[in-house]
């Protein structure tokens, strides 16, 4: 089964690197925004198996949307893919009506590694797409 996943970043790069990435990994990508707002109205359209959000986004953030989502899809797993993951903790994942909450810094690896957790799906570590693909792709994303 492939898992339908929501991408809200404000940033179109980043928003192609996740995209491309997890497409690798694996899942199928149902839809995508660039802002909560956004996201919202995406979601209740494609009704995806788990969403992720950045913080900083315009018009409505991702601990907005994310609060909304919750309300909207209370099984479906919000992961809350930031720059500020250092600064927020994982502790205040509840508090943001998150699941998870994975720094960017981290990179892609770990991203999937989360959505996989996330969605109880296989986690062979040779089903990621090559450093390559990602370096291609985006230089702002680590591969690893």
């Amino acid at each position: 089964m492939r898992f339908r996943v929501l991408i809200a970043d404000d940033y179109a790069r980043i928003r192609f690197s996740v995209r491309r990435f997890v497409e690798e990994a694996g899942f199928t990508v149902c839809a995508e925004a660039c802002d909560g707002r956004h996201a919202i109205e995406q979601a209740k359209q494609c009704q995806p198996d788990l969403i992720l959000l950045d913080l900083s986004m315009p018009n409505m953030n991702g601990a907005e949307a994310a609060s909304a989502l919750k309300r909207l899809m209370p099984d479906v797993p919000i992961i809350l893919f930031t720059l500020y993951a250092d600064s927020i903790g994982q502790s205040s994942a509840q508090a943001l009506c998150v699941d998870r909450i994975v720094a960017k810094s981290d990179g892609l690896r770990s991203l999937v590694n989360s959505m996989r957790e996330l969605l109880g799906a296989d986690t062979q570590a040779d089903e990621f797409p090559s450093r390559q693909v990602v370096r291609r792709n985006s230089s702002r994303l680590a591969a690893f």
